[in-house]
């Protein structure tokens, strides 16, 4: 039985990078306030592991998008199919990423995407055009790299 599995990304701010990733893939950002505050009256965190997000609750450290399709648990707003969970972490980003999103946006439509990509945070670094394809390689707000196909 193939195991379920979501992609991890390191960063400085999950809240920052879910806001990017959901409306650049059109996947809705989790809320988990529901499970805080649950989490919160049984005692099982402590008001440090939260932050204040759109007036909810959130946590801290770890933000989620999750494809709008596929199923969650609806006591925590959790993705149970494709989802992205963004935690943050002390070091900043060295190097080039060794993993990275493409991106596909269909046929035709890859310079309007970079354009709404650009809008929403995300730097052009470069145009690829190669014998099996073209692409352009773009940067998130915190500088990880993914192609635009």
């Amino acid at each position: 039985m193939p195991l379920h599995w979501k992609l991890v990304i390191d960063c400085a701010d999950p809240h920052r990078q879910a806001a990017f990733w959901g409306a650049a893939l059109d996947y809705t950002v989790e809320d988990h306030s529901a499970l805080i505050a649950r989490l919160l009256a049984a005692g099982a965190v402590t008001p440090d592991a939260l932050t204040e997000l759109d007036g909810r609750p959130a946590w801290r450290a770890l933000a989620a998008v999750r494809h709008p399709e596929d199923p969650f648990d609806p006591a925590s707003d959790t993705g149970l199919g494709r989802r992205l969970l963004f935690q943050a972490v002390p070091e900043t980003k060295h190097g080039k990423n060794r993993l990275h999103l493409d991106v596909h946006p269909g046929p035709g439509e890859r310079a309007a995407t970079v354009t709404r990509l650009e809008a929403l945070g995300a730097t052009v670094l470069r145009e690829v055009k190669e014998p099996g394809g073209e692409w352009t390689v773009m940067t998130d707000p915190e500088g990880n790299e993914f192609d635009v196909q």
